[in-house]
């Protein structure tokens, strides 16, 4: 499942990250890729301990646990702490599936995170820059995405992409994964469903019998499949 989340920031918000990040520490981007990524990624990225990517990771993880699109689609049991990106001057990624775990050293561990979402957080207006569209690989062919300031796409993990040239301006990100409750991602899209059409009985029949009955085989399918 691909979906667009909007206005995951608020327009103020975004100011304030595009403020932040342009005190970033950027380095080359193939720090956190693995061997065939790097060989294709050619972008800069705050390192994951920067100051700056830690303040700004723990504003998105704040919104998205506010936000309940994200919390019905993904069914978060974990989430990589949020990274940052930047493409300019030509820079790309070339098509590459994102490294199965990765492993969550924030806490000072090595807790490893099981990437069964891949997440992409716009951080400035696709006017402000030419190319640096994401291309996904899904059901229905490649999809090209490029949103609004502080609206976000989710989609699995599994999913071939990419990030075309940036020939104007520059394109500013952040990026991270989500270990689900669920891991196979036709039961995420079942549940997302079954959930958004519970929700949207409620608001239209809200003494409807038939809502206790969804309620709960939403919940007993959850049981069911849970993998926690």
């Amino acid at each position: 499942m691909l979906l667009p989340i909007p206005q995951v920031l608020s327009a103020e918000q975004v100011a304030y990250f595009r403020d932040r990040l342009a005190h970033g520490a950027w380095a080359d981007g193939r720090i956190t890729a693995g061997y065939q990524s790097a060989q294709a990624k050619d972008n800069a990225q705050l390192p994951e301990n920067d100051p700056v990517a830690r303040e700004l990771g723990g504003i998105i993880l704040e919104a998205l646990a506010r936000n309940a699109t994200f919390f019905s689609a993904a069914l978060p049991q974990r989430i990589y702490p949020p990274l940052f990106n930047r493409y300019s001057g030509g820079q790309s990624f070339g098509f590459h599936v994102d490294n199965a775990i990765r492993y969550d050293r924030s806490q000072g561990g090595a807790e490893p995170v099981r990437t069964d979402l891949s997440a992409t957080l716009f951080l400035n207006a696709p006017e402000d820059y030419d190319g640096g569209e994401l291309m996904i690989e899904d059901t229905y062919g490649m999809q090209r995405v490029k949103l609004q300031a502080g609206d976000m796409v989710l989609y699995p993990g599994t999913s071939l992409h990419r990030v075309t040239p940036v020939t104007r301006g520059e394109r500013l990100a952040s990026f991270f994964w989500i270990q689900s409750l669920l891991r196979e991602d036709a039961q995420r899209r079942l549940m997302f469903e079954l959930d958004t059409s519970i929700r949207r009985l409620t608001q239209d029949v809200p003494e409807h019998p038939a809502l206790v009955q969804l309620t709960g085989v939403y919940h007993n399918l959850l049981r069911r499949w849970a993998d926690t």
